[in-house]
């Protein structure tokens, strides 16, 4: 693995081919796991099950209004974010302007829609991380619509060295017709992004290798399970979207960094 200042996660097993994603079996339907996850084991900090605090919500970009983060369910949710503060976080923190700008504008958008649900962006710049190093895994990067590219894909579920997945999109998502694997920023499996792929940017499309897509439909994923202030909630909602408790130690690490990097 490796990200933004070298990932500090242990695998002790499983490598395909160079490939090691968390997420490979990225999330059932919240909150009952749909599969198990693949034995992994990472290394974190002591300490770090402990939910993050959820931060200051991003400032609004000077033209947003409140108005424009109730209508953003249609619009760019990217462009509700302050540019100064992205900026500044940015380098403040390490990840790419552009994912920032991703999960940020989706942490506003979910503040609208589900206020009770108390999402933070380092929340899902912690995942973003894990997940893909920011859309940066094996090459790729996330160009200035936000599109990761080339498309990060998972290895196939066929049961080799994960559990079998079958084929649920018909190839739609992740370029194979037999069985499914995890893609984009965010590693969806098609099946779960059927359920909660969402349309960030407002283009009319839902796209896991989009961004502000990924992030959007990540957020929705995760208030499912409700409040995220109450560090239970949380971290039931972390292990959710992998299904190991090292990978909730990962994530929380991950987001406490982001946390402590722009106070």
């Amino acid at each position: 693995m490796r990200g933004l200042g070298g990932w500090w996660l242990f695998v002790a097993f499983l490598a395909l081919a160079g490939w090691l994603v968390f997420g490979w079996l990225a999330h059932g339907h919240a909150p009952v796991p749909a599969r198990a996850a693949p034995s992994l084991r990472l290394e974190a900090a002591a300490g770090d099950t402990v939910a993050p605090a959820a931060p200051t919500q991003p400032p609004l970009a000077g033209s947003a209004t409140a108005a424009s983060v109730v209508a953003s369910v249609s619009s760019d949710d990217a462009s509700l974010v302050s540019v100064p503060w992205a900026q500044a976080t940015s380098e403040a923190t390490g990840i790419g302007y552009r994912a920032l700008l991703g999960y940020a504008g989706a942490s506003l958008a979910m503040a609208s829609r589900q206020p009770s649900c108390h999402l933070g962006w380092t929340t899902l710049a912690a995942l973003g991380a894990v997940e893909s190093g920011h859309g940066t895994h094996a090459g790729s990067s996330v160009d200035a619509d936000g599109v990761v590219r080339p498309g990060i894909y998972g290895p196939l579920l066929d049961g080799t060295a994960l559990d079998a997945f079958a084929d649920t999109d018909g190839g739609r998502w992740d370029g194979n017709a037999q069985w499914d694997r995890a893609v984009g920023p965010l590693q969806f499996i098609p099946s779960t992004w059927q359920r909660w792929g969402a349309d960030g940017n407002g283009d009319g499309i839902n796209d896991p290798q989009q961004v502000d897509d990924a992030a959007l439909a990540t957020g929705l994923y995760l208030c499912y399970s409700g409040d995220l202030s109450a560090a239970g909630t949380w971290q039931s909602a972390i292990f959710s979207y992998n299904h190991l408790e090292s990978y909730v130690d990962a994530v929380a690490g991950r987001a406490n960094a982001y946390a402590a990097q722009v106070d």
